[in-house]
């Protein structure tokens, strides 16, 4: 037997979770090789980077979608109904762009523009207020998945910097955060905020606007700022868009990336191109299990680094 078999062996048995049926992957000694070496380095050159809505959060819960950062923000204490109609023909309408696996990402990139625009000008024709936001979360069916409190936690007792990159509104996803007790000091947020006037009434966004399909560009404009994150060269990635893949561009000498892609929606449409794109591939999955194990495995003592 070969080292790198022997390795392997190792953990399949150590990693049980990865032989499950909603877990697929095209290469899994790929996988394995890759989970052994950012063991063999510990959580101290480990950082965590993760899309928000639909990979942290839920994609449905007892038959019902689970509402995005911005869905959350339809409660009437915010929006009128007239406003939620036109949001969701909005959703209606791009949504299905966005996740079809016909059309390339240069295809989509314009109309994505156009539906992050659109929702945004009616969110600030709204004059939402700041100091409702907290009640609208409180009041959402918004839920994490199973397991998001050991996820989050473990991450911050290792010290392993956690990167939400989320084309959501930010002042939502921190109080969805906040309210599940989650919000850790390792936790460092790239989305798009609200930006309120002197009486808390909401009158633009900040920045650049970031949406599903130019993450790249946000990455690598905020790597710089973000000093903890420097010299931890292995990535493990969390999505679920091929967008997300690009969120760790910024990352510089990277030496081992792991990709996690939630296939929530179309499945069998988009499992070959998810399959081509993410190194495990999760199908209708609404926990963090398979993450939360592959952590685990990450941050106790190397066990089979001289098995042969």
């Amino acid at each position: 037997m070969t080292q790198t078999q022997g390795r392997n062996q190792c953990l399949s048995a150590e990693i049980p979770e990865l032989s499950k049926c909603s877990v697929l992957m095209r290469e899994r000694c790929r996988v394995e090789e890759t989970i052994y070496n950012m063991q063999q380095t510990g959580p101290e050159n480990l950082q965590v980077i993760s899309d928000f809505d639909m990979t942290l959060t839920r994609f449905a819960y007892k038959g019902k979608r689970v509402p995005t950062t911005h869905n959350i923000l339809d409660n009437r204490l915010l929006i009128d109904e007239n406003c939620t109609k036109k949001i969701k023909k909005l959703l209606n309408t791009y949504y299905p762009i966005e996740i079809d696996a016909r059309l390339s990402t240069e295809e989509k990139l314009p109309l994505m523009v156009e539906w992050w625009t659109k929702v945004h000008k009616l969110l600030m024709e709204q004059k939402i207020r700041k100091d409702l936001l907290a009640q609208a979360v409180r009041e959402s069916p918004s839920k994490l998945r199973e397991g998001y409190k050991m996820f989050f936690d473990h991450l911050a007792e290792q010290n392993v910097p956690l990167l939400i990159f989320s084309a959501g509104i930010g002042d939502v996803l921190e109080e969805v955060i906040r309210q599940n007790h989650v919000f850790h000091p390792n936790v460092n947020i790239i989305s798009n905020y609200m930006d309120f006037d002197h009486t808390g009434v909401l009158q633009a966004f900040k920045g650049q606007l970031i949406h599903t399909f130019n993450k790249r560009e946000g990455a690598l404009a905020h790597a710089a700022h973000l000093t903890e994150l420097k010299g931890r060269q292995n990535v493990l990635l969390l999505g679920d868009s091929l967008g997300d893949l690009t969120m760790a561009d910024g990352v510089s000498n990277v030496q081992n990336t792991l990709t996690i892609g939630f296939l929530n929606d179309q499945v069998e449409e988009r499992k070959e191109l998810f399959l081509n794109s993410f190194d495990i591939v999760l199908v209708k999955d609404e926990t963090l299990e398979i993450p939360n194990a592959i952590l685990k495995n990450i941050f106790r003592t190397p066990r089979c680094s001289k098995r042969t």
